[in-house]
């Protein structure tokens, strides 16, 4: 029999957050972004559930290979592009489309004999400093893909550091889309810039792909919540009170001590901890509903249990229904009260939990 912790994932609100990406852009091309196994709701679903994407896209060359065993016929992206030159044959022979964003890669792509048409997504450093050209190399490394007989296409496209905070002094949307116009003025070929912030928050900047991520999983890549932006959760994490402790003034609870009780408290034992996915870090205070009614986590998360203040539910008991996030309670709003954000929490929901799928 297994625990009474429980992720649901809804099919259809990954249908509906994917229109409401398509809306805000309707003039460009979608890539569903699925990495870290569909944001940790699975890639089968996220697949079946972006099923009207353009394309999909992800990091992972292995479960690249895997959505084409699974039917998807569609365009596929690898995010960092390609690791090493074995990697090559298989993108090629499953048409796998790459980004390619250092000197090294360019020097494999010249390498590779293939009669395979390949497609590459080179990418500029505009300021992030992750992966990418810098703005002045971007030209030369854009004629050496060129030449090769084996490309048909080159999609230019960056990544964007501060579009939830456009105004950012250390470095401006604005700026990011100054040195990315200029380096590219003039060639040929698709632009691919807006991810979910983007998207959401600057529409205008869609060229002809968007790369929305966690937008599509119904979290938010800035201030506010899904709500907000008229998206959906698609994962929805539950559980159950297995215990009731009534706990008197000055006692503690949990590891550590660290929570002492100021007045005589009614608390519920849920099961749900860190080796669930639950934020071992989440602070007392960190909101929870339980039978509907939000309330709050008290003391330290342990591996399998959390505890909850049941104060303002007087009739909450053994079996009462907590939902940790999800569709009433934003996923976003529990990150932020234990210092992290939305896609930390989806993509750490650990395999020992039980997932169904919902409509």
């Amino acid at each position: 029999m297994p625990r009474p912790i429980l992720a649901s994932i809804s099919i259809s609100a990954l249908q509906h957050n994917l229109a409401v990406a398509r809306a805000h852009a309707p003039q460009a091309r979608v890539w569903g972004v699925l990495k870290a196994n569909g944001y940790g709701h699975g890639l089968e679903r996220a697949m079946r559930g972006f099923a009207a994407a353009d394309g999909l896209a992800l990091v992972e060359p292995d479960y690249a290979v895997r959505l084409r065993e699974l039917g998807w016929t569609k365009p596929i992206l690898l995010l960092e592009g390609f690791f090493d030159a074995d990697d090559l044959p298989v993108l090629a022979q499953h048409d796998i489309q790459f980004a390619v964003h250092c000197d090294q890669q360019i020097a494999l792509l010249e390498q590779f004999v293939t009669n395979s048409p390949l497609h590459v997504h080179l990418k500029m450093n505009s300021g992030m400093n992750r992966l990418g050209f810098k703005p002045e190399a971007f030209r030369a490394a854009y004629e050496r893909v060129q030449k090769i007989a084996s490309v048909r296409s080159i999609t230019m496209m960056t990544h964007f550091a501060n579009a939830d905070d456009a105004g950012n002094p250390a470095l401006p949307l604005a700026e990011q889309v100054r040195r990315f116009q200029a380096g590219t003025e003039g060639l040929a070929g698709p632009r691919s810039l807006c991810n979910s912030a983007a998207d959401l928050m600057h529409g205008e900047l869609a060229n002809d792909w968007i790369r929305p991520g966690i937008m599509l999983y119904g979290g938010t890549p800035g201030g506010g919540t899904a709500a907000d932006f008229g998206l959906r959760a698609a994962m929805t994490l539950e559980s159950k009170i297995i215990g009731v402790q009534e706990v008197p003034v000055g006692e503690a609870i949990g590891y550590g001590s660290r929570f002492v009780a100021d007045k005589p408290m009614r608390v519920g034992v849920v099961a749900c901890g860190y080796a669930d996915g639950y934020p071992r870090h989440a602070p007392s205070g960190t909101p929870v509903l339980v039978d509907g009614v939000k309330t709050a986590t008290v003391g330290r998360v342990s591996m399998d249990m959390l505890c909850v203040d049941l104060s303002d539910v007087p009739g909450a008991t053994v079996g009462s229904h907590v939902e940790l996030w999800g569709n009433r309670l934003p996923i976003d709003e529990v990150a932020f009260a234990a210092g992290t954000i939305g896609y930390e929490l989806m993509c750490a929901l650990a395999p020992r939990v039980a997932v169904r799928e919902v409509e």
